[in-house]
């Protein structure tokens, strides 16, 4: 309210704006809450709900989303308390209009691992609430309960583990009792007194035996239409995902005097995001699957359910299965004080859509946002979703007005002295000097802020990090951050009378860089980790570049072993136009060019490369790097005379990537159809060389299955001794390769592996060259030829042409599978253009001994066992597969 009354003194004609409030304070979400549940309870009671109906839209639900420390926990807390006694709900939220028994259920999420195990305690908490407010069984839920628990958790009392695990509680003894009591009702239904004591699983078969053949008494109390189904599931966590269904059904079923609504209160919703979203896909069940029970969930950013780009990672997604949680496609947001129909709500700092859509609503004329998206995309951009920045670029936009200049954009790429003053004013000197520090660091801990600072106690740095200027993510490599607007404030700062100068931001980035190198080094030493890795070279590296560090000393070896496994994070340095003029530089657009390579054309990364080399700035060691891959890159191009001279430099150096050097060598060799040098070459590799990857590719060139399988699965079994897992993908997908000619269905399992191990490598090349064997492995099916087309179109956006061969290849032994003569004769052709330089000429022989057709003439491909043999295995392996499919001859 202090900054609307503050705009409508900011100009002599009030008229010329409206000025509406961007927040609702408390009371305003409780009376969304409220609104949403009393929906919710009406649509309960009508006559035509069904909580059986598995295809209705699901608005059983309310999102509240914002940063960490805004309140949201403090508000699901309040809204518990109020629902659960009248006299605990604050005076000015007011009586609800309902009178229906409601049981609020509060659950932490921050305290379950972001893994599907922990459903489990959401489960329990759940059902020990019920236990309570209940005190009587939920007979079908109890029953597949606890054939759960002694499937999962044998010899293991329930009771135990609910005070072992800190869900005792008040009813923690009732539950156990409630599951007893659910068999014997059950066992005494089915008539079969002799199961109570039994194990569950033959009381469950009992039930499913009844249920199948429709007796009343069973489906009085299990009659659930799935609940046969559910029952004879394996009961195991996937299945547990379901059984809320039943738990729903049960509580369907209750009398009317026990009936009641359970109102579910998700918090930390955040805690529970993975890559793969598997504990959110089991949370989604438990909403979609309970529709008479009501949620409250909690979090840092919007529920997405609603975006139908989840299609495929969570059950239900789109806005026709969630219409409350869709964004409104309005162009100009609406006032707050106007109703909303959406379930998604703000608390707390903005996200960038949230942050123009504030600004939008802040100062309007006759509907329309005063402040030009333009300007609002300025504002947005510097403040990292502030509020307070927000609210002083407001302030600024109105001083501007009045000064009759009509603001733009530039006059928004600031920060706030006030922000600043707001944030040092009540801090101590050291905090102070520390404040500045960490403002270096994109994350950080409490060593590496007092290492930073030059401090030698921690004290200073753990009172920094308690004030709500700090963000903390406890599951984080580095648990603390500084919030980007204050960070970009402190750096910026040219007003504090104590701010610093350019030598003191040099001095603590000298600092910073060697506390990064410190806790990398040491921790490398008891056991590697590839984040903490990736993590300090990301720090590291903008630390050396932005400040113009020279003694780069860890990052020269920290660049080796980031490059060694072929994982490929993206380094996340911001590129600039401008020519490297520092080691530092030199180093950083190295590192980033050989990352970027597997986003990028790799003519782009040849190029880069070759820029970097021209400098003259990078380190001897590194200079061997790009060397290196540099010829990579060009092998990759099919520029095999520049590849094989690069190759050969690098092995001449003797350096650490002579064996990598003279794997290349090795790999161009085949390339060029000199097999036996080729295999000459292996036993000199290692290791390092990668011995078991160039013996495979030999190997499945020659159509030797086994062989090829047999240095593969070797290759894999090295990489994981060395925890290598970007080599382990690799040796998988060429596992794959070799057995997609010989065996479809082995190569469907092989190439599954491959894609899981692929996953979150970045590793373009081996994606791309996966596609491959699926195309390979599908040989003599509907649909290759079509497939075929869009890869060529992913492999030249890739900038990977020699992979072209593969696809053609792979189209040759399809058209010869399925006797197409005319497809198989183009199909070869290609083959002949795209190898006229003589790199991969061997497919088109391999093309042709599919085929059983003479080479046109000399070949200029030199095999281990000479032509005969290798042509009589790849024509067995087209009969085999034309055998497979019942293809004539």
């Amino acid at each position: 309210m202090a900054d609307n009354l503050r705009a409508l003194f900011s100009s002599n004609d009030p008229s010329a704006f409206d000025v509406s409030e961007a927040f609702t304070d408390r009371n305003s979400q409780w009376v969304l809450v409220a609104a949403a549940l009393e929906e919710h309870l009406r649509r309960v009671a009508d006559g035509a709900f069904d909580v059986e109906d598995l295809e209705a839209p699901r608005t059983n639900l309310i999102v509240f989303h914002g940063v960490g420390g805004v309140g949201k926990s403090t508000l699901l807390r309040k809204i518990e308390a109020a629902l659960s006694a009248a006299e605990q709900r604050p005076t000015q939220w007011g009586a609800p209009t309902w009178t229906q028994r409601l049981l609020p259920i509060r659950i932490d999420l921050a305290r379950s691992a972001s893994t599907g195990s922990d459903f489990e305690r959401v489960i329990l908490t759940i059902r020990l609430a019920l236990a309570g407010a209940l005190g009587r069984t939920l007979p079908s839920f109890d029953v597949a309960l606890r054939h759960y628990w002694e499937h999962v958790h044998p010899g293991e009392q329930l009771d135990e583990y609910v005070r072992r695990t800190g869900l005792a509680g008040r009813f923690a003894n009732m539950l156990p009792q409630q599951l007893q009591a659910g068999v014997g009702e059950v066992a005494a239904a089915l008539q079969l007194p002799g199961l109570v004591g039994s194990a569950a699983g033959q009381l469950t078969s009992a039930l499913v035996q009844a249920l199948r053949e429709r007796q009343k008494r069973a489906q009085a109390l299990a009659g659930a239409t799935r609940t046969a189904a559910l029952l004879e599931a394996t009961p195991d966590l996937e299945a547990l995902s379901y059984y809320p269904h039943l738990l729903a059904w049960d509580l369907s079923r209750l009398p009317a005097k026990k009936r009641l609504t359970p109102v579910v209160l998700l918090d930390t919703f955040e805690d529970t995001g993975d890559r793969h979203r598997d504990f959110e896909r089991l949370l989604q069940r438990l909403v979609w699957l309970m529709p008479n029970v009501f949620f409250v969930i909690g979090g840092r950013s919007r529920l997405p359910w609603a975006d139908p780009a989840l299609h495929g990672q969570l059950d239900w997604t789109g806005p026709a299965a969630w219409p409350s949680l869709a964004l409104s496609s309005a162009a100009v947001p609406r006032p707050r004080a106007a109703a909303q129909a959406g379930r998604q709500h703000l608390i707390g700092d903005l996200s960038p859509e949230d942050c123009d859509d504030h600004l939008a609503r802040r100062l309007t004329l006759n509907g329309q946002p005063v402040i030009g998206a333009d300007i609002r995309a300025a504002i947005t951009d510097r403040s990292h979703g502030l509020p307070l920045h927000l609210d002083l670029a407001v302030s600024r936009f109105l001083e501007i007005r009045r000064t009759g200049r009509t603001p733009t954009p530039a006059d928004f790429d600031c920060t706030f002295p006030a922000l600043l003053a707001r944030t040092l004013s009540d801090l101590t000197p050291d905090e102070r000097h520390l404040l500045r520090s960490i403002a270096l660091l994109d994350a950080f801990d409490l060593d590496l802020a007092t290492r930073t600072a030059g401090l030698t106690q921690q004290a200073p740095a753990r009172r920094l990090t308690e004030r709500p200027l700090v963000n903390e993510n406890p599951y984080a490599l580095w648990p603390y951050h500084l919030h980007r607007a204050i960070r970009s404030a402190v750096r910026d700062d040219d007003h504090s009378e104590d701010r610093w100068t350019g030598a003191d931001w040099h001095q603590a980035a000298t600092r910073a860089l060697a506390a990064l190198g410190d806790q990398w080094t040491k921790a490398s030493a008891l056991a590697p980790s590839r984040m903490l890795l990736v993590a300090c070279l990301r720090q590291g590296l903008r630390l050396a570049r932005d400040h113009r560090l020279t003694g780069l000393g860890w990052l020269i070896e920290a660049a080796f072993v980031y490059t060694d496994d072929s994982v490929w994070e993206p380094l996340t340095l911001a590129t600039t136009t401008e020519a490297p003029d520092t080691p530092a530089d030199a180093v950083a657009e190295l590192l980033t060019a050989i990352a970027r390579r597997q986003r990028e054309h790799r003519q782009r990364t040849a190029d880069r490369l070759t820029a970097v080399l021209d400098t003259g700035l990078l380190p001897a060691e590194l200079t061997e790097m790009a060397l290196y891959y540099r010829a990579k890159a060009h092998k990759d191009l099919s520029q095999n005379n520049a590849a094989h001279a690069g190759m050969q430099q690098v092995a001449d150096i003797g350096g650490r990537l002579a064996p990598k050097a003279r794997r290349g060598l090795a790999n161009l060799a085949r390339l060029a159809g000199d097999f036996p040098t080729a295999l000459a070459a292996v036993p000199t590799l290692g290791w390092k060389g990668r011995h078991h990857r160039v013996l495979g590719d030999i190997r499945w060139s020659h159509a030797d299955t086994a062989a090829a399988v047999t240095a593969f699965e070797a290759g894999r079994a090295e990489a994981e001794q060395h925890s290598a897992v970007g080599e382990r993908a690799m040796m998988q997908v060429r596992l794959a390769l070799a057995v997609s000619f010989a065996d479809p269905d082995r190569a469907d399992d092989e190439l599954a592996l491959a894609h899981q191990l692929l996953e979150g490598l970045d590793q373009r090349s081996n994606t791309l060259l996966a596609q491959v064997v699926a195309l390979i492995k599908d040989a003599g099916t509907v649909g290759v030829t079509d497939r075929a087309q869009s890869l060529h179109a992913n492999i030249e956006a890739a900038g990977l042409p020699f992979l072209h061969r593969f696809v053609e290849l792979a189209l040759a032994f399809h058209h010869a599978v399925c006797g197409e003569d005319q497809e198989l004769a183009a199909a070869i052709g290609r083959l002949r253009t795209l190898t006229a330089t003589g790199d991969f000429a061997y497919f088109t022989d391999i093309a042709h001994f599919m085929a059983g057709l003479p080479l046109p003439g000399p070949s200029s491909t030199t095999w281990v066992d000479g032509p005969d043999s290798v042509r009589a295995r790849w024509r067995q392996l087209v009969q085999d597969r034309r055998a497979l499919f019942g293809v004539p001859e």
